[in-house]
């Protein structure tokens, strides 16, 4: 789905699904509730986050999975494989799988981190044994925040620093998955996504109470192809939560974006959807085309010359920071 535009207000829309909300807050409470986690052997990290849509969560567990590397870890990445049609416990292998199969995030990080094996598995349980079988000795989970089958020893919250909780309203009257309250007391470190100058916003830092707290940039990995089209004319398309946020970036490196296209999250492209995409292109003088990273992993390989995508890394405001909590989690130094 595409991030409703009710989701930023509490207009007429939000206000007549309130009542929805609150199955869905109960079911929220329910679950927590009555859950059995399930405790590892090895340590479980989890980078979650409150709201529905893209917050940020796949750059930076690709970036811990980096830190703990380099601190001698063998981490594994847990995913549940949304938008595939593997229910796992599966290893990705992007010489075998497609996003069809596994989705479009496993198979990204995958084909982004080949020394950090991603699994799959709709049971979050199952996934982290079968990646303990095959060495793992940290368990990182991209999303999962909200599934209570296992037992987490480290929960990082994401939160955007200009989109924070939108309305603060549960899904459907707005983006969250379960209240703030209940969500913040059970995380161990928020990471604030944010610009280089900018400050935590304070709106937001109310909420945080005594957690600790991080900024954090979302920025490009490699901008070359994106410098060479400076103040050049470029379409841009992308089927993520927040597309506006990528649409940003190019603008931000001064990249002409003249035409945007939208899809849902996590959408399957099909030929005629990038048929209409390259027809946008010529009808608006575009002398390019560029995609996010995720977005690409679903182009037909027949496509993938005519269109660019724009690889990005978190890049921490306080390592140390980072560091630190992971340091205390396993034990090193």
């Amino acid at each position: 789905m595409q991030t409703p535009e009710f989701w930023n207000n509490r207009g007429f829309i939000s206000t007549l699904l309130l009542p929805l909300s609150g199955f869905y807050y109960l079911g929220s409470i329910l679950r927590q509730k009555l859950a059995t986690p399930t405790k590892l052997d090895v340590p479980v990290i989890c980078v979650g986050n409150l709201t529905a849509g893209g917050s940020g969560k796949t750059p930076i567990t690709l970036a811990l999975a980096d830190m703990l590397c380099k601190m001698g870890k063998n981490p594994h990445i847990v995913s549940r494989g949304y938008g595939g049609q593997q229910e796992g416990p599966l290893r990705v292998s992007p010489a075998q799988h497609s996003a069809r199969d596994v989705g479009d995030e496993p198979l990204m990080m995958a084909l982004s981190r080949s020394q950090t094996p991603v699994w799959i598995s709709r049971n979050r349980v199952d996934g982290a044994k079968a990646a303990i079988k095959e060495s793992a000795d940290v368990i990182l989970l991209d999303d999962g925040f909200q599934n209570p089958a296992l037992e987490k020893d480290l929960s990082i919250i994401v939160v955007d620093n200009k989109i924070g909780f939108s309305n603060g309203r549960l899904i459907p009257s707005g983006p969250l998955r379960e209240s703030i309250h209940n969500g913040l007391k059970r995380a161990d470190a928020i990471l604030v996504i944010k610009k280089p100058d900018d400050i935590i916003n304070p709106d937001l830092t109310a909420f945080f109470s005594e957690k600790e707290v991080s900024g954090v940039m979302i920025t490009p990995t490699d901008t070359t192809r994106a410098s060479e089209l400076a103040n050049k004319k470029v379409l841009a398309f992308a089927g993520i939560g927040y597309p506006k946020k990528f649409y940003d970036t190019l603008e931000n490196l001064s990249v002409n974006v003249c035409k945007t296209v939208n899809f849902p999250d996590h959408h399957h492209y099909t030929i005629d959807d990038l048929n209409k995409v390259l027809s946008l292109a010529k009808d608006n003088g575009a002398e390019a085309i560029f995609t996010t990273e995720k977005d690409y992993v679903k182009i037909p390989d027949e496509l993938k010359e005519t269109i660019s995508y724009l690889p990005i890394h978190a890049v921490w405001d306080n390592p140390h920071f980072i560091n630190s909590i992971l340091s205390k989690l396993t034990g090193t130094t």
